[in-house]
């Protein structure tokens, strides 16, 4: 085995987390090479992040990034709200929601080495959380909303809009960021899922003694008012509840919308 030194140790354990003995025996594996230790403590599971991956990652911060036809929304999970708030975790998330409007997930890919370190610096279990990235078409815009709080995102909304303005776009992913629809159009609901509620409804119509005759229409009424907040083109503007966003629309579309929340 390499002979290795206490300053190469200490920079080991600085870079993992991991204990002095788990370095020590990483490095004289690996030849003295500090890269290959790394490697070594992560898939032996010694390093100090590994050891937290399991911790319940309830925290985060999200960010937005439209760059003409390009965007992308991404989430940045840890554990606590103090780490959520810090400069470095806002700054990585910020970096890899503008890298991933541009190469996707390979732009994620490119801040693995960056994750790993700042889940030791930071001393929680960190990971990428839901993202999405949308490259618009010639006939359509991006737009987005993202909502702050204690200095750092906490709910972003991204959304392509065909034939429409920007300003209308934007409107209307702030209206998703805080009515939290599920679907676009009632045909996204699955069926499986509109059955049950549909079956739900029932049992609940018949506790209630409603008469079998007009137990149908009864369903039907109640369903309706399920999609209405689960469907985006179905719920009532925000701003304006005598119209719904289908009828904001006039006319343009929306093509797509990704919503990422912080806990969600």
């Amino acid at each position: 085995m390499a002979e290795v030194t206490a300053k190469d140790v200490a920079a080991l354990r600085q870079a993992t987390g991991a204990g002095i003995l788990d370095c020590r025996k990483a490095l004289q594996e690996n030849g003295g090479d500090l890269e290959a230790a790394t490697k070594w403590l992560r898939e032996q599971g010694l390093s100090g992040a590994s050891k937290r991956a399991d911790r319940t990652r309830a925290e985060g911060a999200v960010s937005v990034v439209v760059n003409g036809k390009e965007g992308a929304v991404v989430a940045l999970e840890c554990e606590t709200d103090f780490v959520a708030k810090s400069n470095d975790f806002v700054a990585l998330v910020d970096n890899l929601a503008d890298a991933c409007a541009t190469f996707g997930e390979a732009g994620i890919a490119r801040f693995a080495a960056e994750i790993d370190q700042i889940k030791v610096t930071l001393k929680e279990n960190i990971a990428v959380g839901r993202h999405e990235q949308f490259v618009a078409g010639d006939d359509s815009l991006l737009e987005s909303y993202l909502h702050v709080q204690n200095g750092r995102g906490v709910n972003g909304v991204l959304i392509e809009v065909v034939g429409g303005s920007a300003e209308l776009a934007h409107d209307i992913a702030v209206h998703i960021a805080f009515a939290r629809p599920d679907y676009l159009t009632r045909e996204q609901v699955p069926a499986s899922a509109i059955e049950a509620e549909r079956e739900t409804i029932k049992t609940i119509a018949l506790k209630e003694g409603k008469p079998e005759a007009q137990l149908e229409k009864i369903i039907e009424g109640r369903l309706n008012g399920w999609f209405k907040e689960r469907v985006l083109l179905e719920q009532s503007y925000a701003r304006d509840e005598k119209k719904t966003i289908s009828q904001l629309l006039d006319g343009a579309s929306i093509r797509r919308f990704a919503q990422v929340v912080v806990g969600a």
